[in-house]
């Protein structure tokens, strides 16, 4: 039987809570964050994290063993306001989240509303 997009997500989420179920709260707040940065924004299981689209992949939350770190394929090109892009690849830049006041405290919506309207709408 063929896994929906959605059943991927939530299987996903099953397994952080599982294996990292403080960090479970941060995805969650993120996964808002990102789907509340424009409209059509639909979310799927890449890479081993979820990725957010709307015309093309815009940011991606992935968890790890003592943080969540958001990726942005074309990081390079958000403005940082506020300093906390990480990264000095040729395009990827990360934020990384240890709790769900990172989220606040380090500005995650105004780059990821960045990212999103890098893409061209539909």
């Amino acid at each position: 039987m063929k896994q929906t997009i959605d059943d991927a997500v939530g299987a996903l989420l099953a397994d952080i809570g599982s294996t990292h179920d403080e960090l479970l709260e941060v995805v969650q707040r993120v996964r808002h964050v990102a789907t509340a940065a424009g409209d059509g924004v639909s979310e799927s299981v890449k890479y081993g994290g979820i990725m957010f689209s709307h015309t093309a992949f815009f940011c991606g939350v992935f968890a790890y063993s003592g943080h969540v770190t958001v990726e942005f394929g074309r990081g390079y090109l958000l403005e940082d306001h506020h300093h906390v892009l990480e990264g000095g690849g040729k395009y990827r830049r990360h934020i990384k989240l240890y709790s769900v006041a990172d989220v606040e405290t380090k500005q995650l919506a105004d780059y990821v509303r960045q990212a999103y309207e890098l893409e061209p709408p539909r």
